[in-house]
């Protein structure tokens, strides 16, 4: 038995139950809180949720970083750690994480972890598999969440940005296969379009051009896709695909958007 240690995990969920009970679980058992913020699931979400253990709430979409900031209200504890509903917390990096706490407070005030996309079908990443490093366990009177509607990054706050990678790795499931895989491409992409607009930028003709390439390469080769052969090169292409329909989507923006003008709609 783990004696629990005073962090609050936040998870923020729709339609996640084929996912989210493997989150739920690799932290239930050492975290002395586990919060679910519901934006209106159809299946068995928050049933599941609730008979795992966890606190759930609704509230509804407004965004990623307006979401996760009412995922921060909600927690009691001064330490966070976010997940999403498709990843899930490995043993080594549990350990890494109570490890901060049994000395009393954390050294810094915001840790990254290592995040490592677990496709479907594997038991396990590659060596080398492609993921990130976001910071995901944080104090909350020193760093949270950017109020962006498209991008959920973690913002450290005061001059000292410093912020240590813990070992472990922390399991990302991004896509429960190809179908998956495209929704969320035409999600995503009409949400950057609308956020790039929003931002008065636009991009060149020349770049709609390059982008598909450059993009396939970037996943191909620095991404590390090729480690998974033919799927890897599927998934290159998906990510070519991602980011030029996300070009092509602004440019269309912009076009309705002075046609609208000049016709006075």
């Amino acid at each position: 038995m783990i004696d629990k240690i005073p962090v609050s995990v936040f998870i923020i969920a729709k339609d996640e139950a084929d996912r989210i009970g493997a989150t739920i679980k690799s932290v239930r058992d050492w975290a002395d809180e586990v919060i679910v913020i519901d934006s209106g699931s159809t299946d068995e979400t928050v049933s599941l949720s609730d008979a795992l253990g966890a606190r759930v709430l609704f509230n509804e979409w407004k965004g990623y970083g307006p979401q996760k900031n009412f995922g921060e209200s909600l927690c009691k504890n001064e330490w966070l750690l976010n997940l999403d509903a498709d990843e899930e917390v490995t043993p080594q990096l549990r350990d890494s994480i109570i490890s901060l706490f049994a000395k009393g407070v954390p050294k810094h005030k915001a840790y990254r972890l290592k995040r490592k996309i677990l496709f479907r079908l594997e038991d396990k990443p590659p060596l080398l598999a492609p993921g990130d490093k976001p910071v995901r366990l944080y104090h909350k009177g020193s760093a949270g969440f950017k109020d962006s509607t498209v991008h959920d990054s973690v913002e450290i706050y005061g001059p000292d940005k410093t912020a240590p990678l813990l070992k472990g790795i922390l399991l990302h499931r991004c896509f429960r296969n190809l179908e998956h895989w495209c929704y969320k491409i035409n999600f995503y992409s009409t949400m950057q379009a609308e956020d790039y607009v929003q931002r008065r930028r636009r991009p060149s003709d020349i770049r709609i051009l390059i982008e598909p390439v450059l993009s396939f390469l970037k996943a191909y080769f620095l991404r590390r896709y090729f480690l998974y052969g033919i799927d890897g090169f599927v998934g290159s292409m998906l990510y070519a695909h991602a980011r030029m329909l996300r070009m092509a989507k602004v440019r269309e923006l912009v076009k309705e958007r002075r046609y609208n003008a000049r016709h006075g709609i």
